[in-house]
């Protein structure tokens, strides 16, 4: 056994051991469950848990809500989740950085993501793609790199410092040996229209962000960063289909539960999340997010956070990203 599981044992069985044993478990859910989503309302993570609320709902008999919980980069809606009891009745629905990225770019946390949640199901994952202003004088990922070899400190931004979309350039600099200069936005809408004038002219975002403007022109597709071309623009390259090797960043959504949530009650929820996320209507609505359905067990998002976490756990300190708050 690892040390991260010993602890994590530890952890679970510390309370079962002073606490009295109860010969009579009511079934579950015998009561509402509650969503907690660490952003704002109308966003991508905010919509994949009210798509998969109404149906949850319907399946397990007992009213599934959507709590927002907006704060401090996801800190303060997953920390009210960690200090939740672990009875599958307080959940949270968020974002890979969360989990993988977090940790390592923030000098303290409240509360270690990997310790205390337990892992229910990736959702979906959704690639990122880097726009540019027509006005550059490249239109792919090969020339994009050329480019950004020859113009070191090439400027672009992201909706935030230390997010998947920043750490995604900061990943490619490190696999070509140049250099970006990164330029941080609270929220996408300014990087939008700082893109737009030309301002800072390459945005790394998600597809549904910049679709309008793809269509209309005013900025251009270069490349994705996942291994994969999206259906939504299929002629757009990635950049591991141009010779980056390693190279394959997406952002993830997953549900979690509190650190020892009795395992029948994470695979009852992790089943009927899999499910609602597999009818055809609903799939369509995640397409127009331009996400990808995933549906994965608690075992295998285990084993993405374990490889997402080791990743960003060497390539954030090299790159000297520390947020001290």
């Amino acid at each position: 056994m690892t040390l991260m599981s010993r602890v994590a044992l530890a952890a679970c069985l510390g309370p079962a051991l002073i606490m009295p044993q109860c010969g009579y478990a009511q079934p579950y859910p015998s009561k509402t469950i509650r969503v907690v989503v660490p952003f704002t309302p109308g966003g991508s993570t905010d919509v994949l848990a009210r798509i998969i609320a109404p149906k949850v709902s319907d399946a397990l008999g007992q009213q599934v809500v959507v709590d927002n919980r907006p704060g401090a980069n996801t800190i303060l809606g997953t920390e009210l989740v960690t200090k939740s009891a672990p009875d599958g009745y307080t959940l949270l629905m968020t974002i890979d950085a969360t989990v993988v990225i977090n940790p390592h770019a923030y000098s303290k946390l409240p509360f270690d993501p990997i310790r205390d949640l337990a892992p229910i199901t990736k959702v979906a994952a959704l690639p990122l793609i880097v726009v540019a202003h027509p006005s550059l004088p490249f239109n792919n990922a090969r020339e994009f790199i050329a480019f950004a070899k020859a113009n070191p400190g090439l400027n672009y931004s992201s909706s935030g410092y230390a997010s998947t979309a920043h750490l995604s350039l900061v990943l490619l600099e490190q696999r070509i040996g140049t250099r970006f200069t990164h330029v941080a936005y609270k929220g996408g809408g300014q990087a939008v229209i700082d893109a737009l004038a030309g301002f800072v002219p390459i945005f790394v975002t998600a597809v549904p962000t910049v679709a309008g403007y793809l269509k209309s022109k005013k900025l251009k597709p270069v490349a994705f960063t996942g291994l994969k071309r999206h259906d939504s623009l299929p002629d757009v390259q990635t950049f591991a289909e141009v010779g980056i090797t390693g190279y394959d960043v997406t952002i993830w959504y997953a549900m979690f539960a509190p650190a020892c949530t009795p395992q029948p009650v994470v695979g009852r929820l992790r089943d009927e999340v899999a499910k609602v996320i597999a009818m055809p209507e609903q799939r369509e609505r995640l397409a127009t997010l331009g996400a990808d359905r995933v549906g994965s067990t608690p075992e295998q998002l285990t084993a993405d956070i374990k490889a997402d976490y080791a990743r960003w756990g060497k390539i954030i300190p090299q790159a000297g990203i520390r947020i001290t708050e």
